[in-house]
């Protein structure tokens, strides 16, 4: 299906306004052809390009941001291609405003989703720096310590109020201060909420049928996951997960989207999931 009859059949579609998919308020998408025409955008892309998501649709991304930052995000994009992992940049300046921004970008069903948040615009490099030292210091711890002590590290690299490990039917929390309710691991929520009690930002044209910006790193949970989270009184949260199990990273105030805490937390959970494998294997 090319362009024009993707945006045809997404248009036709004509759902209710609360069936639209949306991306959470504070972060920018875009939906992307594999030759980077625009065929979705997130309602708010005026702040991020200068441009209205009307006018973006079914046009070159390349007409919209400067040369050299697209060809920065696809030569990152080319490494990328045939995985399933995430790409980011830092301190993208798409425009000439005077605005930097962090960029995720992945391959979903065939499209890249493009997503964007503002560059916090210190301390950049600080959380990778760390994630050594913390794997380094599980050295010596086995079982139920082993989970105990990666819960407790994680929540130290993220800043999150509460860390819940879950790991098969092992459970391991490190949390600073009490929460009404323990994390719910069983509502599945996108990796990035940045506030529970915020606004939601649809993606035009607006249709609840695309699979594609499901894997989105600020994509909307469900209305019962939301009510479930602000009755636990949590505004945002961070989802690491791998193999064996899931990191639930929760706060109890709102928390901008911050692409390099994430990946920094996803690094923590790779080489954690080595120490498990390697407890494993003593345990034989």
């Amino acid at each position: 299906m090319d362009n024009v009859q993707e945006l045809d059949a997404e248009l036709t579609a004509e759902p209710r306004p609360d069936e639209s998919v949306a991306i959470q308020f504070g972060g920018f998408l875009l939906k992307l052809s594999l030759d980077w025409i625009v065929l979705r955008a997130s309602e708010n892309m005026h702040r991020l390009l200068g441009q209205s998501h009307v006018t973006l649709i079914d046009e070159p991304l390349g007409r919209f941001v400067h040369s050299q930052a697209l060809h920065d995000l696809r030569n990152l994009f080319s490494r990328l291609s045939g995985t399933t992992g995430i790409a980011r940049a830092y301190g993208v300046r798409l425009t000439d405003d005077r605005d930097l921004f962090d960029i995720a970008f992945q391959l979903s069903e065939g499209r890249v989703i493009l997503e964007a948040v503002p560059s916090p615009g210190e301390g950049f490099g600080q959380a990778f720096g760390t994630v050594g030292g913390l794997i380094a210091g599980l050295n010596e711890s086995r079982g139920q310590t082993l989970l105990d002590a990666g819960a407790r590290r994680m929540r130290a690299l993220t800043g999150y109020d509460r860390v819940t490990l879950l790991c098969g039917d092992r459970r391991a929390e490190s949390s600073r201060g009490d929460f009404h309710a323990p994390a719910d691991l069983a509502e599945a929520l996108p990796a990035l909420i940045a506030d529970t009690e915020a606004s939601a930002v649809p993606v035009f044209p607006r249709s609840a049928n695309d699979r594609s910006i499901e894997a989105a790193l600020m994509g909307i949970p469900s209305e019962r996951a939301l009510a479930s989270l602000r009755d636990a009184g949590i505004r945002s949260t961070m989802c690491v997960k791998f193999d064996d199990g899931e990191f639930r990273c929760d706060c109890r105030r709102p928390s901008a989207p911050n692409l390099e805490i994430h990946a920094a937390a996803e690094l923590f959970v790779q080489l954690f999931a080595m120490r498990l494998e390697i407890d494993r294997l003593r345990d034989r």
